[in-house]
């Protein structure tokens, strides 16, 4: 299921980084009292009353405008073509957003400018998410009461909070989860495998989507960065039906949008979130980068499956060694993930694309098997007899019995003397152990300690 999104939109200096960082509970944000300090869209999870959420945090100010020092004044065109631009894509994106003010200033021309374009859009009669005013630094009754003077903006009620302080913002995020889109309650075809294709700009995510689809179901373009909203098409493949979640990133449409890039990893995560295997498609011409790990990263801390999709071997010149040195260069950036397959492919030749969803399909296999308990507790057994955990206490940890309790993905329970014990490079050595007999291809394995006193056979 697709995680809501809040978006935080208004001028800057109001305080969005502060009540970013209170939302999400971590400081991610920079914050500074010189205005336009956030310089791109910070996007993290959220989570209120059993809600998880993704929480967006908008800059005010063009970083390119910042570093040539070329200053925008509050009432400038140039300022409020900016936030017109932050405005329209955080309601494309958005599932609630929080129009932030605030109450020791008290009302000003650019609020009223937010206000107005946000009106714009609803006049227009376009989608519009529910849109919640937020007067922030009310840190004192009379900045509360000074609130008041926010109801003309015309977007109801105020409500002032201090994210500083942490006061209100228990009541705005009651107010921002109950007006979440409600759950869809349709039942999802559990024998679809949902796919998703991700990976940086111009990888050829739309390229291997056409491919694969047979048809020129998204549009492919040498500009990274095409295709504006992620796509879903489902097929059928042997017997199996497949929807593949395409996340191409953005479209441009005439000058580049301040900050309109960062929506495309907003994309990318809703799309892992949703997915069963994901695709990372790496283009082999510029090699692995650091937004290719930081996608694998996310696709792990989301326990999915992935396979990886090395795109453009046509343009490689290439010896019987090609090959193994590059997967050899591709599994050491990406060494924290070791159980995942790599497929060298063209998008635009087709080469090697047809065994794609034949092993997405065995990923997805191995991603709901079950261990049997008696086969995974010899593999307890025999590893620890292999290997005793270290320990700087003097106490050796200890495992006494263990059971698969989940698949998708595959998570094992191990009740043991004391988890505090378990060092993570046995647990990773535990990991290889179970692999060794049952690979998981493709598939993150999620171990996880309880504490269990000894029974009388055990000792």
């Amino acid at each position: 299921m697709k995680k809501p999104v809040v978006v935080l939109v208004g001028r800057p200096n109001v305080g969005k980084s502060t009540l970013f960082n209170r939302l999400v509970g971590e400081r991610l944000a920079i914050i500074d009292d010189v205005p336009g300090t956030t310089r791109d869209h910070l996007i993290a999870e959220g989570d209120w009353a059993g809600h998880d959420f993704f929480v967006v945090d908008t800059g005010g100010i063009d970083p390119g405008r910042q570093r040539t020092q070329q200053p925008l004044s509050i009432g400038s065109a140039a300022f409020i073509d900016e936030i017109r631009a932050q405005a329209e894509i955080a309601m494309e994106e958005a599932d609630v957003i929080l129009l932030v003010v605030d109450a020791q200033e008290g009302l000003t021309q650019a609020d009223e400018e937010v206000a107005q374009i946000l009106r714009e859009r609803q006049i227009a009669g376009r989608p519009q998410p529910p849109i919640l005013l937020v007067a922030n630094k009310a840190d004192s009754e009379t900045y509360r009461l000074n609130a008041l003077d926010f109801y003309s903006l015309g977007m109801g009620e105020p409500y002032p909070i201090s994210a500083i302080h942490g006061t209100g913002t228990g009541d705005l995020l009651d107010a921002v989860v109950a007006n979440f889109p409600p759950a869809d309650t349709a039942e999802e075809q559990v024998e679809s495998i949902k796919v998703a294709i991700v990976g940086k700009p111009n990888a050829g995510k739309s390229s291997l989507l056409n491919k694969l689809v047979g048809k020129e179901r998204a549009i492919v373009s040498p500009i990274p960065g095409t295709t504006r909203d992620a796509i879903d098409t489902e097929i059928t493949r042997d017997g199996q039906l497949y929807t593949l979640i395409d996340t191409a990133g953005i479209r441009k449409r005439g000058s580049v949008i301040p900050g309109v890039e960062k929506y495309s990893v907003l994309r990318a995560m809703q799309a892992i979130e949703r997915c069963d295997v994901a695709l990372l498609v790496i283009d082999v011409v510029s090699g692995i980068t650091a937004q290719d790990t930081h996608i694998a990263g996310y696709i792990n801390q989301a326990w999915k499956s992935v396979i990886l999709v090395v795109n453009k071997w046509d343009l490689i010149e290439k010896d019987n060694q090609t090959t193994l040195e590059y997967e050899a260069r591709i599994r050491e950036a990406l060494n924290f993930m070791p159980y995942v397959p790599v497929l060298f492919i063209s998008a635009a030749t087709g080469q090697r694309v047809n065994q794609i969803l034949p092993m997405v399909k065995n990923v997805q296999q191995e991603r709901l098997t079950k261990l049997p308990t008696a086969q995974l507790n010899r593999i307890l057994v025999n590893a620890q007899d292999l290997h005793q955990s270290p320990s700087g206490t003097g106490r050796p940890f200890r495992i006494y019995y263990g059971t698969q309790v989940r698949m998708d993905p595959p998570t094992f329970l191990l009740y043991c003397n004391d988890p505090s014990l378990a060092h993570f490079t046995y647990l990773r050595f535990l990991e290889n152990q179970i692999r060794k007999e049952y690979p998981f291809i493709g598939t993150p394995i999620h171990l996880v300690l309880k504490k269990r006193e000894r029974t009388e056979h055990e000792q």
